[in-house]
């Protein structure tokens, strides 16, 4: 086989925002990366399109607070444009015609906001941002670690121990906290705070963002801990907004990476990873051509590396069989939506930009409403009662649409992403999305006769548009078995694979998904390790 390129360090796979992270952090080192992306733009699913004439908005992806800071540091983001602004408060929750919920806005509001449901509850509030915030410091830390290789033994244990020294020094409280987010679901470790059922569906929805599961299932409280280990400008805990859209984030990633020398190659998809003798030498293309590196690197979805790119005689049976039982598939459902104007909800009135308006709109009053979703889910696809959370971006940012009207982020939750009998979300997309559309319309009557255009994403539309695979915004599910040194297998936690100059740097690997750059950032000092 003819190789067109014979010079090149590394050829990343893959141009989403971790690939795009590792390539930079590759390159400040001296070596030559090439980066090839099946898309014609790069940024995976953090990107933003133009969906409807006059309307563009963040596609998959859709908000920001996990972008590590120091990333955005060394890569001079802000130096290439990327400006993030903050949400006022963090969620708005409609309950029913009358009665509505807002989390967020600094401490004393969110406990004058509480007392309106249970004094109680607001009396305990600070304890519990303590503590959580006391855990998610101790997974900052963690984040930007390689985890150990059980197969090397004394050397793994060693590495496992000093990693988690830092919960070993910070008492008894913080183990209790660690062991009961680690293993509890989020409705049983909630339980134990607060006695209000919205308070606790406040907290309850991050148990299930881009996790096919019931905030009952064990393990979901950790999910919840995920999405609050982020920061916005120093603000741990913060959401905001990349003005410009998600896009904005991997389109300064991009101009920093060819700025230090990466090689970018967009509509070039990659269809083999080439094997000689046990170790990745290069890659195909899918019009035949060959590159030849010293470094294969993936940013893809584990499973779609090695189930499709590699052929299974190149892996022993075991590693087959358990890339087989790598899970995948969030239950998401994303849709983007024109508006000639903005949601008029029945329990907080008005058509003039609010701070409810700027805010995460999350459409699930209760932990009971977010299980039957589930339930409803497995048994028929996708429930009528949907798990909904809209932002509308364009109240802080007028570059997405027309003046005086309004693009949404629908993030939907609990839809199967395989449904029974052979039956294919191709054909039953629009009535998913109808059901989206009416669930927010009983909350906000306006909305359904409001709506312009959209873009519709069911978990195969996902799949098949950005290689997630069952529409797994993840990666891969952030099961407690997927996860630290498992992830995405037992072995195999430290960003290589079992074929020699083969690495893994997308959010299949620690600490997963979300759009942090970490596991770009992570792999990228275990190549330059290796030589």
């Amino acid at each position: 086989m003819a190789y067109s390129q014979n010079s090149i360090d590394a050829v990343i796979i893959g141009g989403g925002h971790n690939g795009l992270v590792c390539a930079y952090y590759l390159a400040t080192k001296g070596l030559k990366v090439h980066v090839y992306e099946k898309r014609s733009i790069v940024g995976g699913a953090a990107i933003t399109e133009e969906f409807h004439p006059g309307f563009k908005n963040s596609v998959a992806s859709y908000t920001v607070s996990l972008l590590n800071p120091e990333i955005i540091k060394d890569m001079n983001l802000k130096g290439y444009g990327l400006k993030i602004v903050k949400r006022p408060i963090s969620n708005f929750l409609p309950i029913d015609s009358s009665t509505y919920l807002k989390l967020g806005g600094g401490l004393e509001r969110t406990q004058e906001e509480f007392r309106r449901f249970s004094a109680r509850d607001a009396a305990r509030l600070p304890e519990y941002y303590d503590r959580i915030e006391a855990v998610a410091d101790v997974l900052r830390d963690l984040s930007i670690k390689t985890p150990p290789n059980p197969k090397q033994g004394i050397k793994a244990a060693l590495n496992a121990a000093l990693q988690l020294w830092p919960i070993a020094t910070k008492g008894n409280q913080v183990h209790r906290d660690v062991y009961d987010l680690f293993t509890k679901s989020a409705r049983s470790f909630l339980d134990s705070w607060f006695e209000n059922e919205h308070i606790k569906a406040a907290f309850g929805f991050d148990s299930i963002v881009g996790n096919y599961a019931s905030p009952d299932t064990p393990g979901s409280a950790y999910v919840l801990l995920h999405h609050v280990f982020g920061e916005v400008d120093g603000e741990k805990g913060a959401w905001g907004h990349a003005i410009g859209g998600m896009g904005a984030i991997t389109q300064a990633m991009e101009k920093a990476c060819k700025d230090i020398g990466v090689e970018i190659y967009t509509s070039a998809s990659v269809s083999k990873v080439i094997i000689e003798d046990g170790a990745a030498i290069g890659i195909q293309l899918d019009d035949g051509s060959a590159i030849k590196a010293k470094k294969i690197i993936s940013n893809l979805n584990p499973k779609l590396l090695y189930k499709k790119l590699i052929d299974e005689s190149e892996l022993d049976s075991e590693f087959n069989r358990s890339m087989d039982g790598y899970k995948c598939g969030s239950g998401t459902f994303r849709m983007n939506v024109a508006l000639s104007e903005l949601p008029d909800f029945c329990a907080l009135p008005g058509k003039e930009i609010a701070e409810h308006h700027q805010s995460g709109i999350v459409i699930a009053p209760t932990l009971d409403y977010m299980d039957k979703a589930y339930i409803d889910a497995k048994s028929h696809g996708w429930s009528s009662a949907p798990i909904v959370e809209m932002l509308i971006p364009s109240t802080m940012d007028n570059t997405l649409a027309p003046e005086g009207q309004h693009v949404a982020s629908l993030f939907c939750q609990q839809f199967s992403p395989h449904l029974a009998d052979g039956a294919s979300w191709h054909d039953h997309r629009l009535a998913a999305a109808d059901t989206i559309i009416e669930t927010v319309t009983k909350h906000a009557p306006n909305f359904r006769e409001s709506i312009l255009g959209m873009m519709i994403l069911s978990p195969l539309d996902l799949e098949e548009k950005f290689g997630l695979i069952g529409g797994d915004i993840m990666h891969g599910q952030m099961s407690l078995d997927q996860m630290w040194a498992a992830r995405p297998l037992m072995n195999y936690g430290n960003y290589r694979g079992p074929l020699k100059s083969l690495y893994m740097c997308g959010s299949g690997t620690h600490p997963g998904g979300g759009v942090t750059g970490l596991p770009g950032k992570n792999a990228a000092r275990e190549i330059l390790k290796d030589g």
